[in-house]
């Protein structure tokens, strides 16, 4: 632990599709960071450093992390530490870090996310799917989302979706472009890739924006139409936030907490939580996920 992080006693942490990928040794965590699975928690803070203000032992603490959310306790730098809202359990407080703050990087910083876009959200009953539902709600834009049944899709609805398109009946981008009188969306929030490729090109507006937080539809793109792109001033972007450094995470975490903390606390903002599980229990936990039966945020209780 150094002078300006904080030791933690973790209470909580939650499931991604990043530590699926990691347990099969496809997604090894940045050199030098913590081996172990979890990309957030939330806990009770044991010590906090010598160069560090604001935070106490008993401080209820939450955070993203590049690794190690699965482990008893973690160390976090302290500006990358979020004081738990009042009212949150710490259940709840673990399912907020990861998926918030993606949501937010790529909606605000890297989308240019303002009062009049439409937004397409894929997966939009997942995790991140459901912060970036409330996100784009709370900014005054409209959202459009994909997810595969009924149930997740009344969900989305319910927390602020104009409308949601069901992906297994067919083409998406037609019902895009309907909904949005042809115009098609400003951003496009896409964890697919090469599958979706066309259809996104198709549903997305001039001067619209492509980001792509994943490809589990593929990597490769063959017969690109660039001219297209050009034609439409579309612009592609990819985004990894695991891979960020420790200075651009801290930065990200305090403009989210400035946005997003009054919110919680407000009652505006809140996690989506599909299902706690005792930590022992993380493998079952891993194949609701693996099923995709999940709507919102799997979280593992850790108890001390």
């Amino acid at each position: 632990m150094l002078d300006d992080e904080l030791l933690v006693q973790v209470k909580a942490t939650a499931l991604n599709r990043a530590d699926l990928l990691q347990k099969r040794g496809l997604y090894p965590p940045p050199q030098g960071e913590s081996s172990i699975m979890g990309l957030e928690m939330s806990g009770v803070v044991e010590k906090a450093g010598a160069n560090t203000s604001g935070w106490r032992r008993g401080d209820r603490v939450f955070a993203l992390l590049p690794g190690g959310g699965y482990a008893e306790r973690v160390s976090i730098p302290a500006g990358m530490a979020m004081r738990i809202p009042d009212h949150f359990s710490f259940e709840e407080a673990a399912a907020v870090p990861e998926v918030f703050l993606t949501a937010y990087l790529n909606l605000f910083e890297l989308g240019g996310l303002k009062p009049d876009h439409t937004v397409l959200i894929h997966a939009g009953a997942s995790g991140v799917g459901t912060a970036a539902i409330q996100l784009v709600r709370e900014a005054g834009a409209t959202s459009i989302v994909t997810a595969g049944s009924e149930e997740k899709r009344n969900t989305c609805i319910s927390l602020g979706a104009s409308s949601a398109i069901d992906y297994k009946a067919g083409p998406f981008a037609p019902d895009v472009l309907a909904a949005t009188g042809g115009k098609g969306v400003d951003i496009i929030l896409d964890f697919l890739g090469s599958s979706y490729w066309e259809q996104n090109m198709e549903a997305l507006a001039i001067d619209g924006r492509l980001i792509v937080l994943a490809t589990m539809g593929g990597n490769i793109v063959k017969d690109v139409d660039l001219g297209f792109m050009l034609r439409r001033r579309l612009q592609l972007i990819g985004s990894s936030l695991r891979s960020r450094s420790r200075a651009d995470k801290i930065r990200l975490t305090a403009g989210f907490a400035a946005f997003a903390l009054p919110l919680f606390e407000q009652g505006r903002l809140k996690p989506v939580i599909d299902s706690v599980w005792e930590w022992e229990k993380v493998n079952e936990a891993h194949q609701h996920m693996e099923k995709n039966r999940n709507t919102g945020k799997i979280i593992l209780r850790v108890e001390q």
